[in-house]
């Protein structure tokens, strides 16, 4: 039985088919419509808010700038009546959910209307429309080698596959490092920076042996093994994470220290530090990438600190790395980790706390702005509570 999911369409008078591309997993637009250079804004944005999806048959350049046309559409702010909480506690808890929640509503819209602008590609990933980009290379990269069936894929996920694999060329410097990590696609970008100073600083407890969870680019294992832990053994599941972790040990000299696993959180064995960064927000992920911010229910929290007791060494501490951003957004209160740190045989050894200096954590227009301008993250240093 083929899984393969298609798009189907009418083109000059029959019908076409094409392997459907989609990262996210989004479904194949039932109604496609063929465009051109001639279809406005107004209309694009009419045919993608009513579930129509535009395959570009014109230029490749203008189908960005009709993209770029229908978002300022999208992003135009609506004129909605404000409704006050009764009580001061109640209005600054309700305001800063309700925020969260209305923005992740908004994000989801956008990227379901702007996604409704398809591009043709042809089977050995050229896109033939005038003055489209070489894409090649980044299209291997993410979907492996190309066979003989052509595909289609909306606009921003072709602007994405050029936009890692611009990363991935290039690289991310990273200054607690002093060297830069080449994410590759689908495996989230070392970008915030505060958390990895304060590994950097922290003091280890010994140098023998550590644990990354959930290492995704390797930077983590990278810095502790700069660090001189003599070895460290990093952990993911995601196929992609496995393969761009030990790309980039080997790029930085580090292959031999450092040992990438397949493995559901923790390695086999106990070791006296080990180190999680996991996603620091407790809500549904609207595509692949963003499980790496998102958490649904504090999965992958809860299922290191509960399990952190049984793998770590006599003495050994546990470094959680975790931004209070979801407290801020009234997400999970300080009471309830501290909670889950307890009920795990854990107990706290000391905190070191650092402001993020991101764009987006001085970027008044952004909506959760309040959230972001009281945010911490933080290193908690976790020990094996005594019996």
């Amino acid at each position: 039985m083929n899984m393969t999911p298609t798009l189907a369409w009418t083109e000059d008078g029959r019908p076409v088919t094409a392997r459907w591309r989609s990262e996210a997993g989004v479904m194949p637009p039932r109604r496609v419509e063929v465009v051109d250079d001639t279809v406005t804004a107004d209309e694009a944005y009419h045919l993608a808010c009513g579930g129509t999806a535009l395959l570009y048959r014109g230029d490749y350049q203008n189908a960005r700038q009709l993209m770029q046309a229908m978002a300022r559409r999208v992003d135009r702010p609506p004129h909605r009546p404000r409704r006050k909480p009764a009580t001061k506690e109640a209005a600054a808890v309700a305001s800063a959910a309700d925020a969260f929640h209305k923005h992740r509503m908004a994000q989801a819209q956008r990227a379901r209307i702007l996604g409704m602008v398809l591009i043709p590609i042809d089977a050995d990933y050229g896109i033939p429309l005038r003055r489209a980009p070489e894409v090649r290379d980044a299209c291997t990269e993410a979907w492996g080698a190309p066979d003989d069936m052509p595909s289609a894929a909306s606009l921003r996920e072709i602007l994405g596959l050029i936009g890692a694999h611009e990363w991935r060329k290039k690289g991310v410097q990273v200054a607690a490092l002093g060297a830069s990590i080449h994410p590759w696609y689908g495996v989230y970008s070392p970008v915030r920076g505060e958390y990895l100073q304060l590994i950097d600083q922290a003091p280890l407890p010994a140098k023998t042996l550590a644990f990354d969870i959930g290492t995704g680019t390797g930077v983590i294992a990278a810095l502790l093994a700069r660090r001189g832990v003599q070895q460290v053994v990093g952990t993911d599941r995601d196929a992609r994470a496995l393969a761009c972790s030990r790309e980039n040990m080997s790029r930085l000299g580090y292959d031999r220290a450092v040992k990438i696993v397949d493995a559901d959180l923790f390695p086999e064995g106990k070791a006296p530090l080990i180190v999680c960064n996991p996603p620091w927000v407790p809500a549904k992920a609207n595509a692949p990438i963003e499980h790496a911010i998102y958490d649904p229910d504090s999965q992958m929290l809860k299922g290191f600190l509960n399990g952190l007791a049984a793998h770590l060494s006599p003495g050994g501490e546990g470094w959680l790395i975790l931004s209070d951003l979801a407290e801020h957004l009234g997400l999970r209160t300080r009471e309830t980790l501290l909670s889950w740190i307890h009920g795990a045989g854990l107990v706290v050894l000391a905190r070191h706390d650092v402001r993020p200096h991101h764009p987006k954590a001085g970027d008044t227009n952004d909506p959760l702005h309040a959230a972001r301008n009281a945010e911490v993250t933080s290193l908690w240093r976790l020990g094996v509570r005594p019996a």
